[in-house]
């Protein structure tokens, strides 16, 4: 895979302004955010598609719509930019929305806050607007559930779209931000989304499988010096859980901190029975978010590191 000059420009302007701004709650306001708009397409097609036969069929051809719908004006607006001085950057601040370093920071950071204040309502609540698990009030299940999602949106929220940026400019960003964000809408499987969204769940699948590798990479280059451990349990654990690619992050992050994490959890008071990533560690204490944060922290300035590194050369 050959990497340019200006993918490279792309994927690492969009990183280094979100780090920077996140996504300023003034222009939401505004203007709303480039995943709603793709949202707002996949719904109305969600309401319109999904009936009757041939589901798996009317959710593939949901997919091309979307994704297509996303990624011919990005197409244009490369054709347009990058023949022009500092093209690229203006690129990269475009693709700027489609990466949240910083929003997963704040999600994660405003979960770490009351749980090390002993606040477990505040920190229930606040766990709440990033996992949809059913939670009680003790400290360690609220910091395994901020700890798997900051693990497992470092790889699909930052270091995917970044990847995609990196080898195909904004129109990569693009149709990646399209295909996950159709798996987080149609792509769980539910009575509802089962057929007309497994086209959507599996191009997901397929296109976040660099992604968590490259994440769990990210983790054990930022690790302490322990990181024999986190290799260990990376090889041993990363294919144990449900999903092909979550796993990876996670087995990371867990070997780092030297906790457990994944394991058995509730939906709407149904339990599901997963398996452990790094089963015999201790349970996450409030401490391990901070830590875990740390990490992430590192392992993000190393992406953009490496970003820039590959431009100089």
């Amino acid at each position: 895979m050959i990497l340019s000059s200006q993918t490279l420009t792309v994927a690492l302007v969009a990183l280094a302004v979100d780090a920077a701004l996140g996504w300023p709650d003034g222009l939401y306001r505004r203007i709303g955010h480039p995943v709603t708009w793709i949202g707002r397409l996949i719904a109305a097609l969600d309401r319109r598609w999904n009936r009757g036969g041939r589901r798996i069929l009317r959710g593939a051809l949901a997919v091309a719509v979307v994704v297509t719908a996303t990624v011919l004006p990005a197409l244009l607006l490369s054709w347009a930019l990058l023949p022009l001085p500092g093209g690229a950057v203006a690129l990269g601040v475009l693709a700027w929305p489609l990466v949240a370093v910083r929003s997963l920071d704040d999600h994660v950071a405003a979960v770490a806050r009351p749980l090390q204040a002993g606040d477990m309502p505040a920190a229930k609540r606040a766990v709440a607007m990033i996992v949809g698990r059913d939670l009680d009030d003790r400290p360690a299940p609220i910091a395994r559930a901020a700890l798997e999602s900051l693990a497992e949106n470092a790889s699909d929220g930052i270091v995917a779209p970044v990847f995609w940026a990196a080898v195909a400019g904004l129109p990569g960003i693009a149709a990646y931000k399209a295909i996950n964000t159709l798996d987080s809408m149609i792509g769980h499987r539910s009575e509802r989304h089962a057929l007309f969204g497994r086209v959507a769940a599996r191009l997901d699948d397929l296109v976040n499988l660099p992604a968590s590798r490259l994440t769990a990479l990210l983790f054990l280059l930022a690790a302490p010096p322990n990181k024999g451990r986190v290799w260990r349990v990376i090889r041993r654990d990363a294919r144990r859980h449900r999903s092909p690619n979550a796993g990876w992050p996670e087995a990371a992050m867990a070997g780092a901190l030297d906790v457990r994490l994944s394991g058995p959890r509730c939906y709407h008071g149904v339990e599901s029975p997963e398996p452990w990533l790094n089963e015999t560690a201790r349970d996450p204490a409030p401490r391990d978010l901070t830590a875990g944060l740390r990490l992430y922290r590192r392992a993000m300035l190393m992406l953009g590191l490496a970003l820039a590194a590959m431009l100089a050369l």
